[in-house]
């Protein structure tokens, strides 16, 4: 391929990163680090065939875990236009730091993508989002399939598996929630409502959801923002109704929320607990856009609500929770 082939292509594909949104206009190098991070991705990134598809995933293990102890597992979903290596970026999310404190492993999954290197990949969550709702992408059996995997090669705590994802990984995470209730106790939505098409979980399923009021990709109060990713006839859901879903669907008491947290800038209230020691948790910050509370951003998107700190907030909630019964 010649030199100007090559520039054509990458042109073609940092222009892709900027339709689905994943990517703010930034430098050159910035866009690189992004689509190619290392970061927390030891090495060869895996993989397993799901559906006569190669799907790739990371996983980072920490250190002076006890050999045979079951530990949780978190399942860290990036959002639409990213990949694994996105997710993986501790300079972003913090995940492998938050591993390496609090003792658990943590996958990083690829959605669907039509590279070779899964850049660009995004996740059927319903009505969101991209290739992989349009192409029907089996991502749950994905899920399920890398789980099991996963329980094959370490000691994990079947009662202690975990969900989070930014975005359309946020909105995978709820489907999760709604088809993998038997495999996982609780997730967590940073900027990604419930767009599941049906949802009846098997049991209840814990959930904490953070948003931002000013989303401008998925608005608080739900339908389509001035940079959201979807199309006109897949509007997104609005937090309230996320929230009173799944009030419904883990038989919460018919009571107020009340507030965990009130500080400058954000509020957290909580309802329960609910049937089979679940909870609903609501973590609203009034500004940061649509971000990682707490995180770190590349130039050119929305400056992060610093009132929270997303990564340790969610691990907390997570190692609150009880066995089920």
């Amino acid at each position: 391929m010649t030199s100007l082939c090559l520039r054509r292509a990458l042109a073609g594909l940092l222009l892709a990163a900027f339709a689905l949104g994943a990517l703010a206009p930034a430098s050159a190098q910035t866009l690189r680090e992004r689509l190619g991070a290392r970061r927390g991705g030891e090495g060869e990134p895996l993989s397993l065939v799901h559906a006569g598809q190669t799907r790739l995933y990371r996983v980072h293990v920490p250190a002076g875990l006890t050999p045979g102890q079951p530990v949780p597992l978190v399942i860290a979903l990036h959002g639409g236009g990213g990949n694994m290596d996105v997710q993986a970026n501790d300079r972003f999310y913090g995940w492998i730091s938050q591993a390496e404190r609090s003792g658990f492993i943590v996958v990083f999954p690829n959605g669907f993508s039509r590279l070779p290197g899964g850049q660009l990949a995004t996740w059927n969550a319903g009505g969101c989002c991209g290739a992989a709702r349009d192409q029907g992408s089996d991502d749950v059996g994905f899920i399920r399939a890398l789980v099991a995997q996963l329980k094959g090669r370490y000691a994990i705590d079947g009662q202690r598996i975990f969900a989070t994802g930014m975005s359309n990984g946020g909105m995978m995470a709820y489907r999760l929630a709604c088809e993998m209730a038997d495999t996982v106790r609780a997730v967590a939505a940073v900027a990604g409502t419930d767009n599941t098409r049906k949802c009846t979980p098997s049991r209840p399923v814990a959930v904490l959801h953070i948003h931002a009021r000013d989303d401008d990709h998925v608005p608080f109060d739900g339908g389509l923002g001035p940079r959201s990713l979807t199309r006109a006839e897949h509007p997104h859901a609005s937090v309230p109704d996320t929230l009173a879903r799944w009030r419904s669907r883990d038989a919460c008491p018919d009571t107020p929320p009340r507030t965990v947290l009130d500080t400058p800038g954000a509020r957290c209230e909580l309802s329960g607990p609910c049937r089979d020691a679940s909870v609903v948790q609501a973590c609203i910050t009034e500004r940061g856009g649509h971000s990682w509370p707490g995180g770190t951003q590349p130039r050119g998107h929305a400056e992060p609500s610093t009132a929270l700190d997303a990564t340790p907030l969610i691990w907390n909630f997570f190692a609150s929770l009880p066995a089920r019964p």
